[in-house]
């Protein structure tokens, strides 16, 4: 008779579609699954990449996002001043 041992993975414990959390059996880029026996890439806390590669594009990515947030905001925030300031200059003033 053959006794069979199990292995518990911290790929075991998590709980898939959980959310706001990534499942940690797959790279969140790019779905390829995590090897048990190989390095784990993590970033911004318990996202998991399968490689350095996957990881670094992940950042370039975010980066990249947050400029156009950044470049929206702005633009976004000129039109709010010129709005004001057409507003302003087309109020007439009563005399009294």
């Amino acid at each position: 008779m053959v006794a069979s041992v199990a292995c518990s993975f911290f790929f075991d414990d998590e709980l898939l579609g959980e959310p706001g959390m990534p499942p940690m059996d797959a790279c969140a880029l790019c779905a390829k699954p995590l090897a048990r026996d190989r390095d784990v890439f993590m970033y911004r806390g318990d996202t998991p990449y399968c490689s350095e590669e996957c990881r670094h594009e992940q950042m370039h990515l975010d980066a990249v996002c947050a400029k156009q947030a950044a470049r929206r905001q702005q633009r976004f925030s000129a039109e709010t001043e010129s709005h004001r300031g057409q507003r302003q200059s087309s109020k007439v003033p009563v005399a009294s």
